[in-house]
């Protein structure tokens, strides 16, 4: 059964209400307080004319005054129905009065429980914001403005933020800048630290004084932190761009101070302060104020770069102020004193321009007022000009302190007594290097060298006795003793065990004094023990001159007592060759204690030089055999690399001296030939000086016609010479082989080789796989291996194939005669040879035409043994040695 509800009476009779209607308003009767059903029924109604939908709203607000869900959607659809109207449409009123009923009721604070007006709806920032934004597109200023303000009233501090971002673009957005500037102002109270904000609306507003007093009272603020991430060092660069370039907009602040304050602030940005304190009086018209700033700031800059800055700056002023003095001159007409004028601002500007090399020394000498470098290179600036060298050189030597100099401070008093000189006032060049010579320097080789220099003053101008004088006065013994590193002592102390001034003193007393004299000072350094070898042996050299020849053996003994090795290598070069040269072999034992004295404890580099003199002494003037000793002892004592040399020589003065045959001996020494073939060989030379030793004795064996000795040699070199890189070494033994061996030899040489290829050969797998395939085939041949692929059974292999081919070719030979044993005569003429060829050999094994043949390598020029039919007696045993 349906149950019809009755439709209740329309409260208003203009109230119209359609069929499909009736369950919502049957749902609002019920609950009548109820958002959610008001809310569902103008969900419903959204297609309905705007009037009955705003009827609608009005219904459910009369009875929900407080509720914000319904104000917020009757509010927002209001606005869309007037969005394409004209803002001067009656509509836009009516909306307005709409936001602002709004409101009055949002004030009110519900307490009903099921209506949801228990909260202050007025305090909701929404629906302020959407009023805002709908005034604006209006073009409603002051009402604009006077909502903004009532929001900001009626909202609590918390959410002021949300309303002034809107609030300030609608004040950027008018030319209206004292109202801007009014509300920028309330709105750094909340927010400070948007004062960049301010500073940026004041300069596009053309408000330069307040934004400079702003941004000054930010720079001065440390705890102060940008938004944009600028740092305070920029921010202050700003202000000082702001404050220089308007000087006539800026007036409340005093731009001197504040640039002069960022001078002692910022330190590292020299250069744009200055510029931008000479840039704030230039554009002031202050122009010769401007002059002395640029002045300023190149005389106490303290880096090229703030120079740089400054310089290029000032230049460029300079330039501007010709410039516009010459244009003003063309246009009004050139009087006398325009001209003077502007004559007088060429030479100013010429005059900075030359200026520029010593202001910039000038700054680096206040970088590092020490810096020896740069006096000596603004002492050649000023050339040409005594008085400022003598002023710059005297101010030099006052300023540098010799402990913290850059460079050799002693070189500022030596140059400046030699400009005295150049001058020729010798006597104040004296006074300056005496003056030297009691500075307290930091290195007593600087205290030498003024004294040098002294020296050589005097010897310039002829003064060789004045000149004695000194250096003896300078190498005098102290009064108070020290050693030459003592750092604790003064320079003045310390200089009498200088080398140079003793160097000097003793070519002096070469040339001006006596033998006595020059002979007392050679012995009075080497009683300091500051001597160096060459000292030692130019005083050996100088006693040797004046005929005291033991003398100056015994100063060579006095210097090689003073040094070890390396340093007395020369001495005893140069010793045991004077000594040579003296008395030859008279005093041959003499000479053989001197020579085992030095190799003594010599090392292997400098040994070399030595053994050669003392064998050429024994072979002048000794015993050969003492000769060869001493070769024997020099391939055992000199360096690795040198052994190789020193193996020659022994074998080419042995050969001289002995014959050939005596070389053996030293060959065997040089390999090491071992005894036996199970003896392990202890090697001397590198593999390969032993290589080529070995060709070289096996040359000479060979040539000596002793064949076996020569293949022994072959066969011991072979096992360091690897077939894959060595292959020079078995082309050799192979020729060797086919000129002097059979095939039997031929055969024991390619077995070696496989065996010493199997021995370098390190790749274990490959060996072992291919010996499985060998073993698994059944006609597998030893030709089907690689040379030294095979493994350890690569010679069980070979033997059981030399095996078959013999026993095959055994079989194919009819029944061989008695034959005789042929041996190779060397007076044997080629007919006979011939006829020996003809002769059938019974013994001879034919070899397969695949078989060795890769391992011989042979080329196709080369005459095979098989193809010559030579019996294999031909090659019968030589005789064994």
């Amino acid at each position: 059964m349906v149950v019809m509800a009755r439709v209740p009476r329309p409260e208003r009779p203009d109230l119209v209400f359609e069929e499909e209607d009736l369950p919502y308003e049957e749902e609002i009767m019920r609950n009548q307080f109820s958002v959610k059903c008001w809310l569902r029924y103008i969900e419903f109604k959204q297609g309905a004319p705007k009037p009955r939908l705003n009827q609608l709203y009005e219904r459910a607000l009369k009875l929900l005054p407080c509720s914000y869900k319904l104000w917020y959607r009757y509010l927002k659809a209001r606005r869309a129905q007037v969005k394409h109207r004209c803002v001067t449409d009656p509509a836009y009123e009516d909306v307005n009065n709409c936001h602002e009923r709004a409101f009055v009721f949002m004030h009110k604070v519900g307490s009903r429980r099921g209506g949801g007006c228990s909260v202050f709806m007025h305090k909701m920032p929404r629906l302020w914001l959407d009023y805002c934004q709908f005034l604006m597109d209006q073009g409603r200023v002051t009402h604009t403005r006077r909502t903004f303000d009532r929001a900001l009233r009626a909202l609590p501090i918390t959410q002021h933020s949300r309303i002034w971002p809107l609030y300030l673009r609608f004040l950027r957005s008018h030319p209206l800048p004292e109202t801007a500037v009014r509300g920028y102002r309330r709105f750094l109270k909340l927010s400070p630290e948007s004062a960049e904000e301010y500073i940026e609306y004041l300069k596009s507003s053309d408000r330069l004084d307040e934004a400079a007093q702003r941004l000054a009272t930010v720079v001065n603020d440390e705890r102060f932190v940008s938004k944009a991430g600028k740092s305070n060092y920029q921010l202050w660069h700003e202000l000082c761009d702001l404050i220089s370039q308007n000087p006539d907009k800026v007036q409340s602040l005093n731009v001197d101070a504040i640039i002069r304050g960022g001078l002692t602030r910022f330190t590292d940005q020299l250069g744009k302060l200055w510029c931008s304190l000479a840039d704030y009086y230039i554009r002031s018209g202050h122009f010769e104020k401007a002059r002395d700033v640029y002045e300023e700031a190149v005389r106490t800059v303290m880096t090229v770069r703030d120079f740089t800055q400054v310089f290029d700056s000032y230049a460029q002023f300079e330039e501007s102020m010709i410039a516009a003095k010459m244009e003003t001159a063309s246009e009004l007409g050139r009087e006398e004193e325009d001209d003077v004028d502007l004559e007088l601002r060429l030479a100013r500007f010429e005059q900075l321009i030359s200026r520029r090399p010593l202001l910039l020394n000038s700054v680096l000498l206040r970088q590092n007022p020490h810096h020896v470098h740069e006096w000596h290179k603004r002492v050649a600036l000023h050339q040409g000009r005594s008085r400022e060298v003598i002023n710059t050189y005297t101010e030099a030597v006052q300023t540098v302190d010799p402990f913290k100099a850059t460079g050799k401070p002693h070189t500022l008093w030596v140059a400046f007594a030699k400009f005295y000189e150049d001058n020729r006032q010798l006597d104040d060049a004296r006074v300056i290097l005496e003056k030297a010579t009691k500075v307290n320097f930091k290195q007593v080789d600087d205290l030498a060298s003024v004294w040098c220099q002294y020296g050589e003053l005097e010897l310039r101008h002829g003064n060789y006795d004045e000149a004695l004088k000194l250096l003896r006065k300078a190498t005098a013994l102290p009064a108070r003793r020290a050693e030459y590193f003592d750092g604790s002592e003064p320079v003045q102390n310390r200089v009498y065990k200088s080398l140079k001034v003793w160097s000097m003193l003793a070519d002096l007393e070469e040339s001006l004094g006596t033998f006595q004299s020059t002979k007392a000072v050679y012995d009075r350094i080497l009683d300091l023990r500051i001597a160096t070898p060459q000292i030692v042996i130019n005083y050996a050299m100088f006693l040797e001159e004046h005929k005291y020849f033991e003398e100056s053996f015994k100063a060579y003994e006095r210097g090689i007592s003073l040094f070890k090795w390396p340093n007395v290598s020369d001495i005893w070069s140069t010793y045991l060759t004077k000594f040579i040269a003296r008395y030859g072999g008279r005093k041959l034992e003499r000479a053989r204690d001197l020579f085992e004295q030095a190799l003594d404890g010599c090392p292997p580099k400098y040994a070399k030089t030595l053994y050669l003199l003392y064998a050429q002494l024994e072979e002048e003037w000794g015993l050969a055999r003492h000769a060869m000793a001493v070769y024997d002892r020099a391939t055992r004592a000199v360096e690795p690399a040198q052994q190789y040399d020193m193996f020659n020589i022994y074998i080419k003065r042995a050969a001289e001296i002995y014959g050939v045959t005596h070389t053996r001996g030293i060959y065997q020494k040089a390999i090491e030939v071992p005894a036996t073939s199970d003896q392990k060989a202890i090697e001397v030379l590198s593999d390969e000086h032993a290589r080529e030793m070995c060709l070289r004795f096996a040359d000479m064996e060979c040539k000596l016609g002793e064949i076996d000795r020569a293949r022994a040699i072959y066969s011991y070199c072979s096992q360091i010479c690897d077939p894959r890189t060595t292959g020079a070494f078995w082309q050799t033994w192979k020729d060797f082989e086919v000129r002097h061996g059979n095939e039997d030899t031929i055969r024991e040489m390619l077995r070696i080789r496989r065996s010493v290829q199997a021995t370098y050969n390190t790749q274990v797998n490959f060996m072992a796989s291919q010996m499985l395939k060998v073993s698994g085939s059944a006609t597998g041949t030893v030709s089907d291996l690689a040379p030294g692929q095979s493994g350890m059974d690569d010679m069980k292999l070979l033997e059981q194939r030399a095996e078959q081919l013999a026993a095959e070719a055994e079989r194919d030979q009819p029944p061989r005669a008695q034959s005789k044993i042929f041996f190779v005569r060397s007076d044997a003429s080629r007919e006979e040879l011939a006829e020996l060829a003809q002769q059938a050999n019974p013994e001879e094994i034919q070899l397969g035409e695949d078989e060795d043949e890769d391992e011989m390598d042979l080329e196709p020029n080369e005459v095979r043994l098989e193809q010559q039919s030579v019996p294999a007696a031909v090659f019968g045993s030589l005789k064994e040695d």
